[in-house]
């Protein structure tokens, strides 16, 4: 078998939406208080689409971002994944969308992929093997959601928590001792509908009785999610470590960038991981849970602030409905 080609980020864009619906606001909307949703979540404020705005004009704009940082033009991009919990539409997929508004006129394959919040460290998986062996020489990887559009702003244990944004990368050859190391994906199925969207499948179409009771919105039974949450980020990142096969430890990383949930699974998992927490990159007070997003997003924010330097150890890791999860060590 040859050896497979050594694979990293060419390039990293960014995009969150201009309204910003801050926690003074949603006490306007819902029984809830500032204090309250700080205390327990870590979040301040969150980006929310405009009525006009959905899921593929934030992932075209980091898309476009993430072509330009890597210096290519979109006809040299050979595949599109998008992952997505709010598609614009079941079908076609987002990453169509995506590839007739970036203007690509080759014919590359493009596809969405489902995982929730876990979408984009599963797509960068997939996106990663493409690479690796050869097939495509650059993969546009996107994390995007519009969370807002699938919130119900009467349930207060879900909408004070989420937010909208879109994080992409180009994956491609880089030098050898650069790029990905190691890398895990898994899912619980037992634990399906504890994050749910109830309508809107062939399980239960959308109807008029669905829409009087509010079933199109999604459910999350927070409680049994902060558990998974907190027993799943440590082992994960332990286990893509020794997926790598070199030898390194949780103590040699010098950044943990994390999907963005609630500050307490953060902390949690610093804990278990014996690191300190400023070793992990956090901006969950600015953004919210963007679902798919996080993870892009908060690469974006550690690069700007200087954390992201050529050499730096760093691990991905997120979780999310199905119940899935997943891992990833690079070096930038």
């Amino acid at each position: 078998m040859p050896d497979l080609i050594p694979v990293g980020f060419l390039g990293l864009g960014t995009f969150v939406p201009q309204r910003v619906l801050t926690n003074h606001d949603l006490e306007q909307m819902v029984e809830t208080s500032d204090e309250w949703i700080v205390t327990r979540t870590g979040i301040r404020e969150r980006h929310i689409c405009a009525d006009d705005e959905c899921t593929s004009d934030m992932a075209t704009a980091a898309a476009r971002a993430a072509i330009a940082d890597a210096g290519l033009t979109p006809d040299q991009i050979d595949l599109i994944i998008c992952g997505t919990y709010t598609p614009d539409h079941l079908t076609p997929s987002t990453a169509c969308i995506v590839q007739a508004n970036l203007g690509v006129t080759r014919p590359i394959p493009a596809f969405d992929l489902s995982a929730a919040c876990s979408g984009f460290v599963y797509a960068l998986s997939v996106g990663v093997n493409f690479v690796q062996t050869g097939m495509y020489r650059h993969v546009l990887v996107v994390g995007a959601d519009a969370m807002s559009k699938v919130l119900d702003y009467q349930d207060r244990n879900t909408c004070v928590l989420f937010g909208d944004g879109a994080g992409a990368v180009v994956l491609g050859r880089v030098e050898p001792g650069r790029g990905l190391i190691g890398h895990t994906i898994g899912a619980d199925g037992r634990g399906a509908e504890q994050i749910i969207m109830h309508a809107g499948g062939s399980r239960e179409p959308i109807s008029l009785d669905a829409l009087n009771n509010r079933r199109q919105y999604m459910r999350m039974a927070g409680r049994e999610v902060y558990k998974f949450a907190t027993s799943i980020v440590a082992p994960a990142i332990e286990d893509a470590l020794r997926n790598g096969g070199n030898g390194l430890c949780v103590q040699d990383l010098e950044l943990i960038i994390p999907h963005q949930a609630n500050m307490r699974i953060i902390e949690a998992a610093a804990k278990k991981l014996g690191l300190p927490i400023d070793r992990f990159v956090v901006n969950i007070d600015r953004y919210g849970n963007t679902s798919g997003a996080t993870v892009p997003l908060a690469m974006g924010d550690a690069r700007a602030a200087g954390r992201l330097q050529p050499g730096t150890l760093f691990a991905l890791v997120a979780f999310g409905g199905g119940l899935t999860y997943g891992a990833s060590i690079w070096r930038w």
